[in-house]
Parts: C-alpha cells; sequence; structure tokens
C-alpha cells in the first residue's frame, strides 16, 4: 500500500474558497478597526485643539524650541545614567531573583533559616514602593559611611532598584518552577538525581523557559523606573529635563524625557507579546 506524497496534495475548490472568504472577512474586519481607531483620534484631537486652553497649553509642554534646545542634556542624562542602571541592574536582579525562588523551594530542614528569609525579603520589600526604597537607601546608607562600599546616591539607588525589583521576581520564577509537573521530579528521583540536581538540571530550565514573557514584562517597568534615580541627585533624563524646566519655566522637556522613554519600552513590549503568542502556540500544538 503507497502512502500519499503529502508535497502533492492540492487544495480543493471548496477550500480554496473558503480561504478567500477568510481572506476577506480579515481585511475587512482591519479596515473596520483601522476607521474606528481614526474615527476616535480624529474627535478626540479635535476636542483637544478646540479647548481654550490649548494655545497655553501647546506654548508650556509642546513648545519646539524648548524641546530642542533641552534635547542635548536629557540625551546625554538619559543613555549616561538611566540605560545604564537599567543594563547593570537587570543582570542583578535575574540573579538574585532566581536564587530567592530557589531558597523559597528548598525542603532540607537545615535550610529551613534561608526559606524564611526567602519569604520575609520578599514579602518585605514587594510591599515598599519603590521610590521609598530609592530614598531610603539613596539618602541613608551614605550616612553610615560604611568602609569599603561606595557612598554615591547612584550606587544605592541602583541597590535599591535590584533589591525592590529582586522581590518580584522572585515571585514570577516561583511560580514558574512551582507549575512544572511533579512528574519531572518524580523522574528525577528515579534517575538518581538528589533534589538540589533535579532543581538545577530539570525543573529551574523548564521554568526559565515559562516565565521568560513576564519578565520581560518586569523589564519593562523596570527601564520606566530608573528615572526614580533622579530624587537622590542623580543627574539623569528627569533630572536635566526638570532643571531645564524650572529655569525656563516650561514643561516640554518633561514630554521629550517621556518620549525617550516610550521609544525604548515599545520594542521591549512588542517583543514580550510575541513570546507570549509563540509560547501559546507551542501548547496548543503540543495538545493536539
Amino acid at each position: 500500500m503507497t502512502t500519499p506524497d503529502p508535497a502533492a496534495w492540492e487544495p480543493s475548490d471548496r477550500e480554496l474558497e473558503r480561504r478567500a472568504v477568510r481572506r476577506r472577512m480579515a481585511l475587512r474586519s482591519r479596515l473596520i478597526a483601522t476607521l474606528a481607531v481614526g474615527a476616535f483620534l480624529a474627535v478626540t484631537l479635535g476636542a483637544i485643539l478646540a479647548s481654550p486652553g490649548w494655545p497655553r497649553v501647546q506654548e508650556t509642554f509642546f513648545s519646539w524650541e524648548h524641546a530642542r534646545d533641552s534635547f542635548g542634556e536629557i540625551w546625554k542624562g538619559f543613555w549616561r545614567y538611566n540605560v545604564v542602571i537599567f543594563l547593570i541592574a537587570e543582570p542583578l536582579i535575574l540573579v538574585l531573583g532566581l536564587g530567592l525562588a530557589v531558597a523559597r523551594q528548598a525542603r532540607s530542614p537545615w535550610l529551613t533559616p534561608v526559606r524564611g528569609l526567602a519569604v520575609v525579603y520578599t514579602d518585605l520589600f514587594r510591599g515598599v514602593p519603590t521610590l521609598l526604597l530609592v530614598m531610603l537607601f539613596g539618602f541613608g546608607m551614605p550616612a553610615l559611611q560604611l568602609q569599603g562600599v561606595p557612598n554615591s546616591g547612584l550606587f544605592w539607588a541602583i541597590v535599591a532598584l535590584v533589591v525592590s525589583y529582586a522581590a518580584y521576581v522572585a515571585e514570577v520564577f516561583r511560580a514558574g518552577i512551582e507549575s512544572i509537573h511533579p512528574s519531572q521530579l518524580a523522574s528525577a528521583d528515579a534517575l538518581g538525581l538528589s533534589r538540589g540536581q533535579a532543581m538545577r538540571h530539570v525543573v529551574v530550565p523548564q521554568a526559565v523557559r515559562r516565565v521568560i514573557p513576564p519578565l520581560l514584562n518586569d523589564f519593562v517597568s523596570l527601564q520606566k523606573d530608573t528615572a526614580l534615580v533622579f530624587v537622590v541627585g542623580v543627574l539623569d533624563a528627569v533630572w536635566a529635563a526638570q532643571d531645564y524646566g524650572n529655569y525656563h519655566f516650561n514643561y516640554t522637556p518633561l514630554v521629550v524625557v517621556a518620549v525617550f522613554f516610550v521609544v525604548l519600552t515599545i520594542p521591549l513590549a512588542r517583543l514580550t507579546d510575541w513570546l507570549q503568542r509563540r509560547m501559546a502556540e507551542r501548547e496548543r500544538a503540543g495538545q493536539r
């Protein structure tokens, strides 16, 4: 009995007709959505431009002259501090967050204090607003005059961001670890692996792959929260914009900073959406 060659299969006329109908329906849906969005934006923009206070708002928040004059200092602060802080804090948060999540999964009686400390850490630093942590670390720690560590506000602001976000990331990792089916641990135990070896070689690698999209969401928030370091005197983009605005009595530089952050975070947000769709497609394919 010969098996049919998949490459030789051709869709029937009815299947081609269905595909054409689906394409027309998809095109119609996109066209309606585009028109609806365009109409909404046109009405909203018209209402804003027709408002009595728009000329004053335009001069105060959307002045091209002030945007051009402040761009250089804002760009310098954004690239030198906000981007660099993000790149430094991100790997540290990943390492600390994963360590906390693994510590909370420890089952040995000897590690009970470690597990308790991980629980206290997570509950405490998830409950304190990140802005308060930046202020407490940025102003309080340098006042201690600790030997062997920097006393700059920038250093302790980074520490505050790492401490705060590690608590959130730890919970993301913990959710990923607990989503792994118990049969994985049972199989590892049958192969003679200890619990530590099973976590290292079996559970954690699978959990990390599952939580990549929510982790990227946390890092979108982290990128925005690098703006909080200006409260401790770090000369980042927000500080530069605020300094210019206070001198010229104009808030356009703050809008420029907002555009900077949006341009940086949108690609990361779209990457997150793509990864979530890809994982959903893989799960649906595995269930077939």
